[in-house]
């Protein structure tokens, strides 16, 4: 494995949130809270860690599998989240595992702080009491780093998941710069994601694609770059970059 400096990171900016990282073998995560929760973070990226690498140890076509597979009841409910995420989606579950476990541990420390973000590659999970901008870094698209989702904070909890052809770590069969999904689930956001980028190999699939995630229950919101040209469809909006402008300057008020 090929370690990729992650030069989208600090996506939502937030001056009232402390940043930390929580890291654990392929799992990196940037989290922002009221306070440095690093050790709780930790420990809830352990669990679910360990909670689905048992689960693959003993259904190893789970990690493989590039189409839905049988929700199995009996299942860890990270588990189960995932299988739902990839039916409603038409890919395998592992597409979800990012969103999933940003959500999950998100969840988890939303006890300790009223407000989180959690990036997880690109995944995001957010919990906000005010507007937050997210940047949007396309590559070599002339949209790239110019801009931002709008976030309000009566949408939140919201799971902001992203899927790229030509940049980062993340797997796709398409060439889209980006395709962002929005949903209240993460796992569904990430797992959808992945579904519309694998449409996308030029800029005539962007329709195609944004009718595929408009019919796909839970998905609140989808955007698509490719190169020169931009899809969007559903509770999306867009302001110029957090680069040039930041949401407790000029968007919170």
């Amino acid at each position: 494995m090929v370690y990729e400096p992650r030069t989208y990171r600090h996506p939502a900016r937030g001056n009232n949130l402390v940043s930390f990282s929580a890291v654990i073998k392929e799992s990196d995560l940037y989290i922002q809270a009221r306070r440095n929760l690093r050790r709780k973070a930790l420990k809830a990226l352990l669990k679910y860690r360990t909670t689905l690498e048992r689960y693959i140890e003993q259904h190893p076509y789970f990690l493989t599998a590039m189409e839905p597979l049988p929700v199995e009841e009996a299942a860890p409910q990270i588990v189960k989240e995932m299988m739902r995420a990839a039916e409603k989606a038409g890919v395998g579950p592992m597409a979800a595992v990012a969103g999933a476990i940003a959500e999950r541990v998100g969840e988890e420390l939303l006890a300790f702080s009223p407000e989180i973000i959690v990036e997880n590659g690109g995944d995001i999970f957010l919990k906000s009491l005010r507007r937050r901008a997210i940047g949007i870094y396309a590559g070599k698209s002339s949209f790239s780093g110019k801009l931002a989702l709008e976030i309000n904070p009566e949408d939140t909890p919201l799971g902001v998941c992203t899927s790229s052809g030509t940049i980062g770590h993340s797997f796709s069969k398409g060439r889209a710069d980006v395709a962002v999904v929005l949903s209240e689930s993460a796992a569904l956001a990430d797992a959808t994601a992945t579904a519309v980028g694998n449409l996308v190999q030029k800029s005539a699939d962007i329709p195609q694609a944004i009718e595929f995630a408009s019919h796909i229950e839970g998905v609140k919101g989808v955007m698509i770059i490719i190169g020169d040209d931009l899809g969007v469809w559903g509770n999306v909006k867009l302001i110029r970059s957090v680069a040039d402008a930041s949401p407790d300057d000029s968007h919170s008020r």
